[in-house]
């Protein structure tokens, strides 16, 4: 069993996406394409976004860090940090409105 410290780990992606040509950097914390869940944490520079694609089976995000405007469709919601809900299954995006970092969980049953 390991522990893994979010606050550290948000730095180091941050410091990572400032770094990319996305303004994003992402690690896996938990689980692949062998397990039944992945989780990753998602980092993102304030101004850049994820851009939109397909929703997975069932996923929830949770904000670590900094503000998002998460988008799926028609809706828009402004999410901050504490903020965690179930994604819906529909294409999706979000922008970082500031830094931010958000840790994605991802059923990944029927995947393989």
């Amino acid at each position: 069993m390991d522990i893994v410290d979010l606050d550290t780990l948000v730095d180091e992606q941050l410091a990572l996406a400032y770094e990319e040509h996305s303004g994003r950097h992402a690690v896996t914390i938990a689980g692949d394409h062998r397990h039944d869940l992945r989780q990753t944490l998602i980092a993102v520079a304030g101004g850049n976004t994820l851009g939109e694609h397909d929703a997975p089976a069932e996923a929830t995000l949770q904000v670590l860090r900094g503000e998002v405007t998460f988008r799926a469709g028609e809706r828009e919601l402004a999410l901050s940090k504490g903020d965690y809900f179930v994604i819906p299954p529909a294409r999706h995006g979000f922008e970082a409105v500031t830094d931010c970092a958000v840790l994605l969980t991802v059923a990944t049953r029927g995947e393989r």
